[in-house]
């Protein structure tokens, strides 16, 4: 099990989720990958896109404008 990290700060709507599937391939079973965002819709966006992929959404941090979300794949 790996952990990966994805900076995407900067990106609007609809680019980190982009980036996020994108890496798909290089994720394997159980990794886990840390996605750094300010997009205002990005909590939304992965919580979203989690669910409709069935990936676990292991925690959502906020730190001011900039949220990361923890997924394991």
């Amino acid at each position: 099990m790996a952990t990966r990290e994805l900076d995407v700060t900067g990106m609007r709507c609809p680019q980190p989720i982009l980036q996020i599937t994108m890496m798909m391939p290089q994720m394997g079973a159980g990794d886990v990958l840390e996605v750094t965002a300010d997009c205002a819709s990005f909590e939304d966006d992965v919580r979203a896109w989690c669910e409709r992929l069935n990936k676990t959404l292991l925690a959502i941090t906020k730190n001011g404008d900039v949220a990361k979300a923890t997924i394991q794949f």
